[in-house]
């Protein structure tokens, strides 16, 4: 993770945004995507890793950020990572794997979101789901 002025305010925004949620094993939410952006070895990428998930999960917009004077590349990075739940779930994948920045990302959260030792029990929908993750990590790795 990079600490440069820009991803310092990330972090305030993300732990604003996130703070009062949990994730399915009751660990706070902030958890998530701060290990996501410990993945990440520039601005950019830490950025968009710190924010991936605010836009879904609160009532921040894309404005916010724009307010915020992130780089347009950054913006252009977390729209596509904004799943719009109305979109197919692969059309989402194949519309990042065009981006390398949101790609990075999440590939990252993808992996993180595999990880079923975070859950305090697996049942069969988590491994459905972690396997849909895994074949759309193949899938961004080799495009």
């Amino acid at each position: 993770m990079i600490y440069t002025t820009k991803t310092k305010r990330a972090i305030q925004i993300m732990y604003q945004s996130h703070k009062n949620q949990f994730d399915k094993s009751g660990i706070p939410y902030v958890f998530h995507p701060w290990h996501v952006a410990e993945q990440m070895d520039d601005e950019n990428s830490t950025i968009v890793a710190l924010l991936h998930d605010v836009v879904e999960d609160s009532n921040i917009t894309f404005d916010n950020f724009y307010n915020e004077d992130f780089d347009s590349l950054v913006i252009d990075a977390l729209k596509l990572l904004t799943h719009d739940k109305d979109k197919d779930y692969y059309e989402y994948i194949e519309m990042i794997s065009k981006n390398e920045l949101a790609k990075k990302v999440k590939i990252a959260d993808l992996k993180h979101n595999c990880d079923l030792s975070r859950l305090n029990e697996v049942n069969q929908a988590d491994l459905s789901r972690v396997e849909k993750y895994k074949n759309s990590i193949k899938f961004l790795e080799n495009h």
